[in-house]
């Protein structure tokens, strides 16, 4: 047994013991924390952005994901399922986000318990201490946590909780665009014509991208796979054309190579490198971006290549260049981060994206989540800060120590086990999220 194990979870007090535990986030990750509480007699409430559980999921409902349906439910929310007459989908079949919404988040968060205590379309904007802020130490753990949450018609509410679970995702959080990291230069005059990463270029989309130049920024896989999609376009649309911008040599997290563990991620590759040898996709390679221009209807990127000032003319930017946590939010809690990939410090060394992949990730739980502010835990893809390693069954895991950790179960929350998929809970569609992100 440990100091860690030692720690107090809350120090109680008769209020404390009254008050949820709030969730921020209603997406799988967040959904399966409420299950896990749900399970373990603990009170919750929800707090979800969007009008819909699992809004962000729904954003890139068209893409497909690697694994099946045995990889991508969490354990608990399955028994609450079952317990209603649910079953699982066809469990060696990968499905889209769609459908993961439609068979699996949808009717979780349609249960009973879990929708009385949801609240959808209100925005947590800040976390902090009743009566504190960060600096306050005195009787710190034995007060309230006090969310500030905000409805789409701007009502303004302070909200108390005895623990704070942030599965509130990245996805609303892409990096600049700008090579420095810094919001680009210029960036309000092009911004009618950059669409975020994972746009439905076959479908919803499809108007914004036919018969146009577009430019896909980033060296990821959402990067490869709009690519790919936009290739597909340009074969039925006259007039489309696609480039492909890195700030890199090479995209090598999208490069084929036979020593690959995830079969499909290869062959993502194989078809990129394939378009690129057929000329479908332009590459403009050793690009950094420094500002942006709007000429007329085109959007004029500058930036340094090879030593020199260049300039690169476009319709449309897609911005494909991963994600990065929301931390303005957290001010005024105490948090232990990395100080390169805004993780958990414990985290950050399991899952340095210069390491692993999918699949390669150890199981984590509570011990890894822990940061100063006690009763406070990042889990879910924010966890994994500007890493794009996360996994869906990873996150369930981590939710379920937690709750366990919360309920006074230290066992429970210690004993930490995972058997990943070879290759892991990644996505293989034409708009893909990027790496094993799901």
């Amino acid at each position: 047994m440990t100091l860690l194990d030692l720690t107090p979870r809350v120090e109680q007090n008769d209020r404390l013991a009254t008050l949820p535990v709030a969730i921020v986030g209603a997406g799988p990750i967040g959904l399966a924390a409420a299950a896990h509480l749900l399970e373990r007699g603990i009170d919750f409430v929800i707090f979800e952005a969007g009008e819909q559980a699992a809004a962000s999921v729904r954003a890139w409902g068209h893409t497909r994901l690697f694994s099946p349906w045995k990889h991508l439910v969490d354990p608990a929310s399955r028994r609450l399922l079952e317990a209603q007459g649910w079953e699982l989908p066809e469990p060696e079949r990968a499905p889209t986000g769609t459908e993961l919404v439609e068979k699996y988040v949808a009717p979780l968060a349609a249960l009973e318990p879990i929708a009385t205590r949801t609240r959808t379309g209100v925005e947590v904007i800040g976390v902090t201490r009743e009566g504190m802020d960060r600096t306050r130490t005195r009787a710190r753990f034995a007060t309230p946590f006090s969310l500030r949450t905000r409805t789409a018609d701007g009502e303004i509410e302070d909200v108390a909780a005895r623990a704070v679970i942030d599965a509130s995702g990245t996805y609303r959080s892409p990096n600049s665009l700008s090579s420095g990291g810094l919001e680009l230069l210029g960036m309000t005059e092009i911004a009618d014509r950059v669409t975020a990463a994972l746009p439905d270029v076959l479908g919803r989309d499809r108007a914004m991208f036919a018969g146009r130049h577009t430019t896909v920024v980033g060296a990821g896989h959402s990067a490869a796979n709009t690519l790919l999609g936009l290739v597909e376009l340009a074969r039925q649309e006259p007039g489309t054309t696609v480039t492909w911008l890195i700030r890199n040599a090479q995209a090598v997290r999208v490069s084929s190579s036979a020593d690959d563990e995830l079969a499909d991620r290869a062959r993502l590759g194989s078809r990129v490198d394939q378009a690129v040898a057929d000329g479908r996709i332009t590459v403009l390679d050793g690009f950094e971006i420094i500002r942006a221009h709007r000429t007329g209807d085109s959007v004029e990127l500058v930036g340094h290549r090879r030593g020199e000032v260049v300039s690169h003319v476009t319709d449309i930017v897609v911005n494909a260049t991963g994600f990065r946590p929301d931390l303005e939010m957290l001010r005024e809690i105490r948090l232990e981060l990395d100080d390169i990939v805004e993780a958990p410090k414990r985290l950050a060394p399991l899952i340095d994206p210069n390491v692993h992949s999918c699949g390669t990730v150890e199981p984590h739980g509570f011990r890894e989540l822990t940061h100063p502010e006690k009763g406070f835990f990042v889990v879910g893809m924010k966890s994994y800060g500007r890493a794009p390693t996360f996994l869906l069954a990873t996150g369930y895991e981590q939710v379920r120590s937690v709750t366990a950790w919360l309920a006074d179960d230290t066992a429970s929350a210690s004993n930490v086990e995972l058997v990943l998929p070879a290759t892991g809970v990644c996505s293989t569609d034409a708009s893909d999220g990027g790496g094993c992100c799901s």
